[in-house]
């Protein structure tokens, strides 16, 4: 039987299935070994994480609260504690730490610990997650943002174990993505980008070390995560995602989602 054709993700040139890379922008198994096209009608060419992940990190942060209603009107901890979830909702939900569950790597990323904590944090995914988006796409642009929390959280459990949530590595897996990219350019204007971008995450290092209660550990890791992730991916950032790049962006939403399903469902255990 004759192979199928398609249409390379990458270039939208017409291609053979079985094709190993891509005879026109050279993307590798453009077709994913035959099953492309199926996987395409499934979930389509685009993961629309633009939006989703803010709404995630909000609709968490309210369940988290109403986990607990008495630890999150509580005001023992002054007027800025209020509106922060009690430590049994966030355990609940995935909260990492030294010895946890590998999932809560990812699971953390989507938890917060107040109401400025998230403010803050869906300010700065809103400011730099459309950028990114566009430069990468959306699927590249959910691994860089994994990866960047994934690694920072890694790195915190490692060297200090302390308890951590929130999506600030990630943030700066964002940023040093805008610097990979705007490094790769070499234009005047990519230039000054990644002189405004370098100052933003300095900024907020330094910042780090000013507010009490922040992880310094998970922004280094987490710029370092989305650094690796980048040069991993810039080179392709000017075609369309393949499906491979949309595949393994589905997998790690798969991942994420089922951390919460495990992470809920050891607690109802632990009962």
């Amino acid at each position: 039987m004759p192979p199928t054709s398609m249409v390379c993700p990458g270039c939208r040139n017409l291609i053979s299935t079985e094709e190993k890379k891509c005879p026109y922008c050279g993307a590798y198994r453009p077709g994913l070994w035959g099953f492309g096209p199926a996987l395409n009608r499934l979930f389509g060419s685009k993961i629309d994480v633009l939006t989703l992940i803010p709404t995630a990190c909000i609709v968490l942060y309210v369940v988290s609260l109403l986990l607990d209603l008495e630890a999150a009107l509580s005001l023992r901890g002054g007027f800025f504690s209020m509106l922060s979830p009690g430590r049994i909702p966030t355990i609940i939900l995935g909260l990492t730490y030294g010895n946890a569950p590998w999932w809560t790597l990812f699971t953390a990323i989507y938890l917060h610990g107040g109401l400025l904590h998230i403010l803050f944090n869906v300010l700065w995914i809103r400011q730099l997650g459309p950028e990114v988006g566009n430069l990468y796409g959306p699927a590249r642009y959910f691994i860089i943002f994994t990866s960047g929390g994934v690694v920072g959280f890694l790195l915190s459990n490692v060297l200090s174990g302390y308890p951590t949530l929130g999506a600030s590595g990630s943030i700066f897996g964002l940023l040093a993505a805008l610097i990979v990219y705007g490094r790769s350019q070499k234009t005047g204007f990519a230039t000054l980008m990644t002189r405004q971008i370098w100052q933003w995450a300095i900024m907020l290092f330094v910042l780090g070390f000013l507010v009490q209660g922040v992880n310094n550990l998970a922004h280094f890791g987490g710029f370092a995560g989305g650094w690796i992730a980048s040069r991993l991916l810039v080179s392709s950032a000017r075609w369309r995602e393949g499906r491979l790049t949309v595949v393994v962006a589905l997998l790690l939403l798969l991942i994420t989602g089922a951390g919460f399903v495990l992470s809920i469902y050891n607690a109802i255990r632990s009962l």
